[in-house]
């Protein structure tokens, strides 16, 4: 039973935060602007390897991938740390969320995550051990650490 807990414990933390996916992603239920620019957006950066504090096709952080997608689909500039980003805009309920809106997940002690809302659930971040990917909010591991969106547009 123990090594049922601690195989599942891995499993959880190593998909917590890198493989390129063969075909490009495309909304499935909506064709709204902000949509199709946030699927063109991941796009280009999906798969690209988690790295802490970089923000290049090479390697990039979430706050760092947030970062530059946030200047390149909206043209606007955030702070560069998840927690400056946490500051900004004003706090919506998971109910509400939108196309573009941020997400943050408490994942650690003092560990914190952020990413950008898709559509139907889905959010794109930089992933520790998957890179630039889509995950699934309602998702066991997200689930349990959500922790509040933000709403900047």
């Amino acid at each position: 039973m123990k090594q049922i807990i601690y195989s599942l414990c891995f499993l959880l933390f190593f998909t917590a935060c890198s493989s390129k996916s063969p075909a490009p992603i495309q909304s499935t239920s909506s064709s709204s602007s902000t949509v199709n620019k946030l699927y063109k957006q991941y796009n280009q950066w999906r798969g690209t390897p988690y790295k802490y504090g970089g923000l290049s096709s090479r390697g990039i952080d979430c706050s760092g991938f947030v970062y530059q997608s946030y200047k390149s689909v909206f043209n606007v500039s955030l702070p560069r740390s998840t927690a400056e980003q946490l500051n900004r805009g004003k706090q919506v309920y998971i109910n509400e969320l939108r196309s573009g809106d941020l997400l943050f997940f408490k994942t650690g002690y003092k560990t914190r995550h952020v990413g950008i809302y898709v559509e139907d659930g889905k959010f794109m971040h930089a992933s520790t051990s998957r890179g630039v990917t889509i995950s699934d909010i309602r998702s066991g591991y997200w689930r349990e650490h959500y922790w509040q969106a933000r709403r900047l547009l």
